[in-house]
């Protein structure tokens, strides 16, 4: 293909959960758009992010679960993990779902390319395509480039003996020894996946607690499992260098002053994650970057007019559901209409054993602003379906106002977490009342009840517990 000059009226770069909306949203609204992803469509995301580790981690607790079904009157034998059939399995996942996203771009009228874009003006991108290059002037550039995993020192990735969470959603077998250094959600989601799978997994985390962040109750939880499931947290730890010995990786790691080694078949280093802001030209065109994101006002405008930024590039919290919808706000910005980024919150789930899903404040940070509470707590232990999917570990907490009784927080723990936490984030959003909340019917059994009665108890309320 010959060096090519074309035109649109918005180009966006990149193909996650913030670009692709951002293209299918720019169609919509019948603007001439072009998608260009310089990997698969999908992004982190949908290739080797959320939905393939979720897919595993769904495929480790049904596992899970059976290995402990004579519980419930189920029993097995010879039960086994094919380790090459899930990842095909999961691998089929993924296509549909990327698949599904240029269909998705081509329906809606927008153009989707494959290649490595770069600015070299505030209106112009020049992207190299396999067979070409091709300059695209556009009257609008979103950059949704996402994010990529730290890397640190003597932990240099190899895809071998030390990976990143996407090495660590592709092994071949599960390793019998697993060491995971940092204990954020990545590192204690993909820990508990192997960990049911048969691994000895031992977790590295440098703060005093894993989970950083969350309700100190919450993470005591999820901490309990993790023995149960025998794996190791070694806290207030700091990795230091690893070595091979006697065909395993020999890992050095500070506690407390002391030095201890742990074996390991695979080393996950998931210490957080980085924006992918460098080499795209931004600062040579005037864009500003701090601390390698790209900040943005609540219409994801950068400083330089015409240019946008959408995503884990433009900043915390790095989730794909703010992406998607920091995307439709600023297609809609493209198109003329008053939009912006104007949330009350964003939830955040952490796909552990037991969940963990948050929206709106903790009781500790809404004190912290100065607001008189209350708290309502109910137990999944006195909760009808969980009972009878016997998986009671866990509870639901409504923090409100004292006085209004607005609801201003709501965290859960407990499995179905991710599954009920829209509804926390719903009454966070519309500014509900505790009372909103207690007075809508609930169907019975199901896991939203617990929300229902965690706010009847903050207001004194509670049927299936004794109120506080």
């Amino acid at each position: 293909m010959a060096d090519q000059k074309i035109r649109v009226e918005a180009l966006v770069i990149g193909a996650g959960p913030g670009g692709y909306v951002a293209g299918i949203r720019l169609g919509q609204l019948k603007k001439k758009a072009l998608v260009v992803e310089r990997d698969k469509p999908g992004g982190i995301c949908l290739n080797v992010g959320c939905i393939p580790s979720k897919a595993l981690i769904n495929a480790a607790k049904i596992y899970d679960k059976v290995r402990h079904g004579a519980e419930i009157g189920i029993l097995s034998d010879n039960l086994r993990v094919d380790m090459a059939k899930m990842q095909a399995w999961k691998g089929d996942v993924v296509s549909k779902l990327t698949g599904g996203v240029r269909s998705l771009l081509k329906a809606n009228g927008c153009d989707y390319r494959t290649g490595t874009a770069r600015l070299t003006s505030p209106s112009t991108v020049e992207v190299i395509e396999k067979d070409g290059k091709t300059t695209v002037e556009a009257d609008h550039i979103v950059i949704a480039t996402g994010s990529r995993p730290i890397e640190i020192s003597g932990f240099k990735f190899d895809g071998k003996r030390i990976v990143d969470s996407t090495g660590a959603l592709d092994f071949a077998t599960v390793p019998e020894r697993f060491v995971v250094i940092g204990g954020g959600y990545i590192g204690i989601e993909i820990g508990t996946l192997y960990a049911k799978l048969g691994a000895h997994v031992t977790v590295v985390e440098a703060l005093p607690n894993i989970l950083a962040g969350n309700d100190p109750e919450i993470v005591q939880l999820v901490a309990r499992k993790l023995k149960k499931l025998g794996v190791e947290v070694v806290t207030g730890a700091k990795a230091k260098s690893w070595a091979e010995k006697n065909g395993r990786a020999a890992v050095t790691v500070d506690v407390a002053g002391k030095e201890a080694t742990f074996d390991a078949d695979k080393v996950l280093v998931a210490v957080g994650r980085r924006p992918n802001s460098e080499g795209l030209g931004l600062e040579e065109v005037g864009v500003k970057i701090e601390r390698g994101f790209v900040p943005v006002d609540r219409r994801c405008a950068t400083n330089v007019p015409g240019i946008y930024a959408i995503g884990d590039v433009a900043g915390q919290p790095m989730l794909a559901h703010k992406a998607s919808r920091e995307a439709e706000v600023v297609a809609e910005v493209i198109a003329g209409h008053k939009a912006e980024f104007d949330v009350r919150c964003i939830p955040a789930v952490i796909f552990s054993d037991p969940e963990v899903a948050t929206a709106g404040l903790t009781a500790e940070e809404a004190e912290k602003r100065g607001r008189k509470i209350k708290v309502g707590k109910f137990p999944f232990a006195a909760l009808g379906r969980a009972i009878a999917n016997a998986d009671t570990d866990g509870f639901v907490k409504v923090v409100i106002d004292a006085a209004s009784k607005e609801v201003l927080g709501i965290q859960v723990v407990g499995n179905g977490a991710s599954d009920i936490i829209a509804e926390a984030a719903l009454a966070i959003e519309m500014g509900a009342l505790a009372d909103d909340i207690s007075l809508t019917i609930h169907a019975h059994p199901t896991l939203p009840e617990a929300i229902m009665e965690a706010a009847k108890a903050s207001l004194g309320e509670a049927i299936h517990i004794q109120n506080r």
